[in-house]
């Protein structure tokens, strides 16, 4: 069961548009997106493939390229796209009055995945 345990990962206004913030929660990176459109997205920063950070890849439309062999990877999801497989756990994030706000509870369903 997922407790919600929302922490406070800075200014939404330090996200760049098409870029990343990197965190840590605990001992697990984490990257806060924003895309084009302004949409805000939380991903453990790992790809699927062999752990790159997402957080240094090229953000397009809803997707962030990895910087080290271009897999491609749904902000929304957290889903390998095209004929890649895996995942990375995406998180619930919010921005509140000029603030981002991820939901880090959900690590413990990514850790027992």
């Amino acid at each position: 069961m997922n407790t919600a345990l929302w922490i406070d990962v800075g200014a939404a206004a330090a996200i760049p548009s098409r870029g990343a913030r990197r965190f840590m929660f605990r001992d697990t990176p984490i990257a806060v997106f924003r895309a084009g459109d302004g949409g805000l997205f939380a991903l453990i920063d790992r790809c699927p493939h062999k752990g790159g950070p997402l957080s240094e890849g090229i953000v397009h439309a809803r997707s962030v390229t990895c910087p080290l062999h271009n897999w491609v990877i749904s902000l929304e999801t957290g889903n390998a796209q095209g004929s890649d497989s895996g995942c990375t756990h995406a998180l619930p994030v919010e921005a509140r009055d000029g603030q981002v706000f991820v939901d880090v509870g959900a690590l413990s369903l990514a850790a027992s995945a």
